[in-house]
């Protein structure tokens, strides 16, 4: 096997064809390989640091100023806590995307953890389990109690991302009507635990029963 190690030092003495961000951090990937193909660190390279100061004027040229992209990265800060992780992979798909779908996979059984607290389910009495399916589809995060099946997944074909059924114990696959809702239920245990309970006609929880006033 042979390996061209000098062609990173005649880009970086010309780098006038990397004039985009993705093509500069390709050159400098490459530049790094050649230096490990050679047995030379990359951090001291002069090609790779020629490339990396070139890498910061392109950046520069495309934004200089720095305080707004500070302000621009605050933006994003405050906007990535106010969307739910949930729905953002709801909205995004996670197919073919092994990271996402893990990341989904933990997302969902944390928001069943906390729906089944807000139905009040107690310990032993559901399970919360993972049909992860193959690379092209999200697969099914499901809670399954005595009287209630919840599946979760993205891209079903059903009228949203979230499955419920009355079912009658843990061994009904099949349980009785179906009954769907959107991702976004998640984000709110409390309102979605009393839809369930409301239209699955399941015992509802103390503090979602109406009170009586003289």
């Amino acid at each position: 096997m042979t390996y061209d190690v000098g062609y990173r030092f005649a880009q970086a003495l010309d780098p006038s064809g990397l004039d985009t961000i993705a093509a500069c951090l390709h050159a400098i990937q490459a530049a790094a390989k050649d230096c490990r193909n050679a047995g030379k660190p990359f951090e001291t390279d002069p090609a790779v640091v020629l490339l990396a100061q070139h890498l910061g004027a392109v950046a520069r040229a495309k934004m200089p100023d720095r305080a707004a992209l500070r302000s621009l990265c605050g933006q994003a800060v405050a906007e990535i806590a106010r969307t739910p992780l949930l729905t953002v992979l709801a909205a995004r798909g996670v197919d073919n995307d092994a990271d996402a779908k893990r990341t989904f996979h933990t997302e969902a059984r944390r928001a069943l953890r906390r729906l089944a607290e807000a139905l009040q389910l107690a310990s032993g009495t559901y399970e919360i389990r993972v049909c992860a399916g193959g690379p092209a589809v999200s697969g099914e995060v499901i809670l399954h109690g005595d009287e209630l099946y919840v599946q979760v997944s993205i891209g079903g074909f059903g009228r949203g991302e979230i499955l419920l059924r009355r079912c009658r114990g843990r061994s009904d696959y099949v349980g009785e009507r179906n009954h769907w809702a959107r991702m976004a239920g998640l984000v709110d245990p409390a309102t979605l635990a009393a839809r369930i309970a409301r239209e699955l006609g399941l015992a509802m929880p103390v503090e979602f029963q109406p009170r009586l006033v003289a």
